[in-house]
């Protein structure tokens, strides 16, 4: 029996986001300039691919800045820990800042918080570069919460300043915010949610919700990517997280009329473009 066709919608918003183009683009005119080693604190973005691809031009990965002693070291678009940049200031190196601006905004202001005498809350995963960043600005007395339920049962202050790692989303701030508002004498929220991500996440969560199979291309130590797929989930149960096609299985397809594909902020349009052909190829 012949199969109908199968429709396969793109959501809006999917793959490079700015901050994404441009660190990879600052990358790029870096590795063009440098004289002598090029490296990337920390993975620039994440993408397993598209790392793999900046090594083969030789702009490679080191983990610590202590492993840096001369060229370029670029900072990756998550951001570092503000140690870091000052053992790279200290060195004979050129650094090059990849940081998104929208990251750089999260660090900036809870530097302010701290300044100005809050106990800051970050709202993120706490082993994430990002936040881990955010948290060196912040003060070693911050606190890195992935929900209410993360707060302590004694708050040891009661002027409370949050800032939120970019790729959140704004029911999560909302609930935060929530709980601890009846808690505290003064609070003060930033809302550092990167603009993109939240339009990535709004016409995810619409497109999934009106087709019969969900495909979330991207690195699965992308961030942004991981919760795309728990909204999309949360809509369409039959959600999948691919970083290439050929993770994807036949009987994904079966009794699928129509597929919803999106992808995170650091995945290339080439990556998505694979995905859908190999769609359309078990379609066949």
């Amino acid at each position: 029996m012949t199969r109908p066709p199968l429709e396969i919608r793109i959501s809006d918003s999917a793959g490079y986001c700015w901050g994404v183009q441009r660190a990879l683009e600052t990358a790029q005119q870096a590795a063009d300039v440098a004289q002598g080693p090029i490296h990337t604190l920390g993975p620039l973005i994440h993408n397993p691919a598209v790392i793999a691809g900046l090594a083969e031009q030789g702009i490679e990965v080191i983990e610590d800045a202590s492993e840096k002693q001369m060229g370029t070291v670029i900072i990756r678009s998550h951001g570092v820990a503000k140690e870091a940049l000052e053992e790279l200031a200290s060195r004979a190196v050129n650094i090059v800042d990849a940081t998104c601006t929208f990251v750089k905004a999260a660090q900036e202001k809870a530097a302010r918080l701290r300044e100005q005498g809050y106990l800051v809350v970050v709202l993120g995963e706490p082993d994430h570069p990002e936040v881990l960043g955010i948290r060196s600005y912040a003060g070693p007395d911050s606190l890195v919460v992935q929900g209410p339920e993360d707060l302590p049962n004694e708050l040891p202050r009661r002027r409370i300043g949050v800032v939120v790692q970019t790729t959140q989303s704004q029911e999560s701030l909302a609930a935060l915010t929530s709980a601890l508002s009846p808690r505290v004498r003064e609070l003060l929220v930033y809302n550092t949610i990167c603009s993109a991500t939240e339009r990535r996440q709004r016409a995810a969560r619409s497109m999934a919700s009106e087709v019969d199979l969900v495909v979330v291309v991207g690195g699965k130590n992308s961030a942004n990517t991981t919760r795309l797929a728990e909204l999309c989930r949360e809509v369409q149960p039959r959600t999948y997280h691919v970083e290439s096609p050929a993770e994807i299985l036949p009987e994904w397809m079966d009794g699928v009329r129509s597929v919803g594909v999106t992808a995170g902020a650091s995945t290339p349009s080439g990556q998505i473009d694979r995905v859908t052909a190999r769609l359309r190829e078990l379609a066949t």
